[in-house]
């Protein structure tokens, strides 16, 4: 498949930025979707283009090339909250950051990236995340000028690794993850992602962050969402 232009991409992106009516009611908080009390954090939502893996499979979307790709980390499997899962980079706001800064500094200190080549293309509005107590704000970024990334402490994070868009619209590796807690579940989106040797499973919050993107911007393929996944 012959690459397309990534600017096409970006300019849905910036699109979905400046949309109000995004990202709507949110579905996927585990609890209460009350923000009240809850603490500022940022999240640093990173596409740009990939630099040596292109994507096995051929997405629909037009704007979606093999190498359009999105920053992502598994988190350290020792951590407090959120072990083990992938995510955005990002974490909590210092007192008085903004939301963009905060977004950009987590990233550079949990990836090694350097925040001059990033592109901030807006923010979306404060997600709840009940789990943790936190009130996230997800930043939008378009990566201009791409630096090398990885691990910076392993205390924070196991694996920093660029996932293809392309892949994570693969009808085939697409779950409905089922979360089983006192008595309740949960189901909510889910996306298989290999990486080298790696099979990272991308669920929660992070999943439907890309899931709301991916089904605004119509770059969404029919998958079967009776797939289910449980969760330890």
């Amino acid at each position: 498949m012959t690459s397309l232009p990534t600017t096409s991409a970006r300019a849905q992106l910036a699109g979905l930025a400046a949309d109000p009516t995004f990202p709507g009611p949110w579905p996927y908080a585990r609890g209460t979707n009350d923000l009240a009390g809850a603490r500022p954090a940022a999240v640093l939502v990173l596409f740009g283009v990939l630099d040596d893996l292109a994507a096995d499979h051929d997405a629909q979307a037009l704007a979606v090339a093999q190498d359009l790709d999105v920053l992502l980390l598994a988190r350290a499997t020792t951590l407090r909250s959120h072990a083990g899962q992938v995510a955005f980079p990002g974490g909590r706001a210092e007192e008085g950051e903004s939301p963009v800064d905060a977004a950009l500094r987590e990233a550079t200190e949990e990836t090694g990236l350097d925040p001059s080549g990033v592109d901030v293309l807006g923010t979306f509005a404060e997600l709840p995340m009940p789990a943790s107590n936190h009130r996230v704000t997800p930043v939008l970024g378009w990566w201009d000028r791409p630096t090398p990334v990885g691990v910076v402490d392993p205390a924070e994070s196991a694996h920093v690794f660029r996932a293809p868009v392309a892949d994570l619209l693969d009808p085939r590796r697409r779950v409905t993850t089922v979360l089983r807690r006192g008595g309740q579940a949960w189901r909510g989106p889910g996306f298989q992602v290999v990486d080298g040797e790696l099979t990272h499973l991308v669920w929660g919050f992070t999943a439907g962050i890309l899931e709301a993107m991916f089904d605004h911007l119509g770059w969404t393929e029919e998958w079967d969402r009776g797939r289910e996944l449980e969760l330890s």
